[in-house]
């Protein structure tokens, strides 16, 4: 198993509105409700580029932003892993829409947001980042494929990550061929070694498939099931929680991803570590 810790944690969904605040939702100490996902504006980012920037962007700007500030860490630093089921789907429906009718000239502005990295220039915008990024695409896997990402490059490098995962509903008439249930957008910043801020430490394993993954709880479930980026909820959840625990996630058709999480001991990570 590969060992890493948990610094900061950045949220946003519908009725998840940042980590501190979801926390309770989490553990079921309050009701859950299901409202439209509020998505903050991002302030790092200059009054054009805010205009500019689709939902996408932004979403993965507002849990980065939150998870960093967690942290400690400035995102300038971190090299960061960014992983979306589809990427903007309203822009690729705009761009689709306009070629098919009979102005075709398209916006340079709506042709830049389009690319699967979009967020990840956005971000280098908003942070001054010269650290690498990384965009993935794995559909409904897209979560567990980047914090295997994640996990393997702070194996081979040493280096703090910041993971970010993120998804938007598409419009119709593309909705009906790939539906995505919902915004939603996490943040994780991960560290290959104990911090001052690290609350929590997991240790993961690729597996082969066969075991049935994690289920949130019953009124998240329908949300994991829908929203691909929402697959972490039941790794939020047990980090909400507090205690140890195993979480499992699926990975493709064969293979689940199996952490083990622990959560900080009372007089801190003990030194050096067994």
């Amino acid at each position: 198993m590969t060992r890493f810790y948990i610094e900061g944690v950045g949220l946003c969904g519908p009725g998840l509105d940042g980590w501190e605040a979801s926390v309770p939702v989490l553990t079921g100490q309050v009701d859950y409700t299901p409202e439209p996902t509020n998505v903050p504006a991002c302030a790092r980012l200059p009054a054009n580029e805010r205009r500019r920037a689709p939902k996408t962007a932004k979403l993965a700007l507002a849990v980065s932003t939150e998870a960093c500030a967690g942290a400690g860490r400035d995102p300038a630093e971190l090299p960061a892993i960014f992983t979306s089921s589809g990427g903007d789907g309203e822009t690729i429906n705009d761009i689709l829409n306009i070629l098919a009718s009979s102005q075709r000239e398209l916006s340079p502005t709506k042709f830049h947001n389009s690319v699967h990295n979009a967020p990840a220039g956005y971000w280098s915008i908003a942070t001054g980042a010269r650290a690498a990024s990384t965009s993935l695409c794995a559909h409904d896997d897209s979560f567990a494929a980047g914090l295997l990402e994640a996990v393997t490059q702070m194996a081979t490098t040493g280096q703090a990550v910041a993971l970010i995962a993120y998804d938007v509903p598409y419009p119709a008439p593309l909705y009906a061929a790939r539906p995505v249930g919902a915004v939603f957008g996490v943040a994780l910043v991960l560290s290959p070694a104990p911090s001052a801020p690290s609350f929590a430490r997991l240790e993961l394993a690729l597996q082969p498939g066969g075991d049935t993954p994690s289920s949130a709880a019953p009124t998240l479930e329908a949300l994991r099931q829908t929203t691909p980026a929402a697959r972490s909820l039941p790794l939020l959840t047990a980090l909400a929680g507090g205690t140890a625990t195993g979480v499992t996630l699926d990975y493709l058709s064969d293979m689940v991803l199996k952490l083990n999480i622990t959560p900080r001991p009372p007089a801190g990570w003990p030194e050096p570590l067994a």
